[in-house]
């Protein structure tokens, strides 16, 4: 099915409030947390990459490839053309596309859960490296105004892929680019400033904290 992709990412510090913020919004779970795993696909030239186009296998409770076009920016936001169709089987759709002449550039994983409200479509990401929430919507609007809804910072979205946040840490970390997994990323603190992104839901308190607790630390 082909549809124009029209989305804004961000970084979260406190992921459980804005699963709470959706659900008193009325948004409906259409997919319950599951593992996904990612596989990039490419010339061996790299011309998909170096035209801004992603081809993508990916397997959580089905298979899937998917084609996206190169994107354009505004505010944040990101739109591109999308291609995607269901496949029966991981293992022979990953030998279709190598037969092809594609080579895997990169494995990656996540667990995702999502939702719909509004004529959007609202994914909880858990990258091995944070958590972030996706909003993609039929237009800029819908996008933007969700966003405000959930009390997210606009100016925080983030146009970088979940592979180009990686490659930002593996300039400081001693990590594989190719490999963005729960498995290679164990053990290994990392940061909002590693990622070089900015919490979208910083005007929020840890669940822990209410007005009280503030008071009394204040005057403590």
């Amino acid at each position: 099915m082909e549809k124009q992709e029209i989305e804004a990412k961000f970084y979260l510090q406190y992921p459980e409030q804005i699963q709470k913020r959706l659900l008193e919004a009325g948004a409906i779970l259409v997919q319950p947390r599951i593992l996904e795993t990612n596989l990039r696909f490419d010339t061996p030239q790299g011309h998909l990459h170096h035209n801004g186009q992603v081809l993508r296998l990916r397997l959580d409770s089905a298979t899937h490839i998917t084609y996206k076009g190169a994107s354009q920016e505004s505010g944040g936001i990101l739109s591109r053309n999308e291609l995607e169709f269901q496949v029966e089987d991981f293992e022979t759709a990953r030998a279709f596309l190598e037969a092809l002449g594609y080579i895997v550039t990169a494995i990656y994983e996540k667990y995702r859960a999502a939702y719909e409200i509004s004529g959007c479509h609202i994914t909880l990401d858990e990258l091995p490296y944070g958590t972030f929430i996706e909003i993609e919507g039929p237009d800029l609007a819908s996008v933007q105004r969700l966003t405000r809804d959930l009390g997210l910072d606009p100016a925080k979205a983030i146009p970088t892929s979940y592979l180009g946040l990686h490659r930002r840490l593996c300039a400081k970390h001693p990590l594989e680019p190719s490999t963005l997994t729960f498995a290679a990323l164990a053990g290994i603190a990392i940061s909002a400033h590693d990622l070089e992104v900015e919490p979208a839901d910083h005007t929020l308190k840890p669940p822990e904290q209410t007005d009280e607790a503030a008071y009394i630390r204040r005057k403590k």
